[in-house]
């Protein structure tokens, strides 16, 4: 499993191994039934504790994109595509607020933006 920890971010730990895992998982390049490496390897690769790697999978549970057995691991959980267009629209939302956010204070105008939206969408 390739994730990259970064201490100068500001974000924490944990929530940088829950963002990764679940693009992993939405972007399926890991897929359901999968297995995660255990809370203990990922501790030991990521060189950080072992209370960081169970918060980030508690959260990944609680978010329902895993599940964990007692004494057999932990393992992506299937996604209901509902579920997960929901999720992408929901994080496109936020994204988007952040966009107007900042194009407001750098007082840039709304058609400024589609124009890029456009220029994105068409690969430009």
């Amino acid at each position: 499993m390739n994730i990259i920890i970064s201490n100068s971010n500001g974000q924490p730990i944990y929530e940088q191994i829950v963002s990764q895992i679940k693009n992993q998982i939405l972007t399926k390049e890991i897929a359901a039934g999968d297995a995660l490496p255990s809370m203990r390897l990922l501790a030991k690769e990521l060189k950080i504790s072992v209370i960081t790697t169970k918060r980030a999978y508690e959260e990944l549970e609680k978010e329902g994109f895993i599940e964990s057995y007692t004494g057999k691991g932990s393992f992506v959980k299937a996604q209901n595509e509902e579920q997960l267009k929901e999720q992408h629209l929901h994080e496109i939302k936020n994204k988007l607020q952040e966009i107007v956010d900042l194009a407001y204070v750098s007082g840039i105008d709304l058609p400024d933006i589609i124009d890029i939206l456009k220029s994105l969408q068409k690969g430009e």
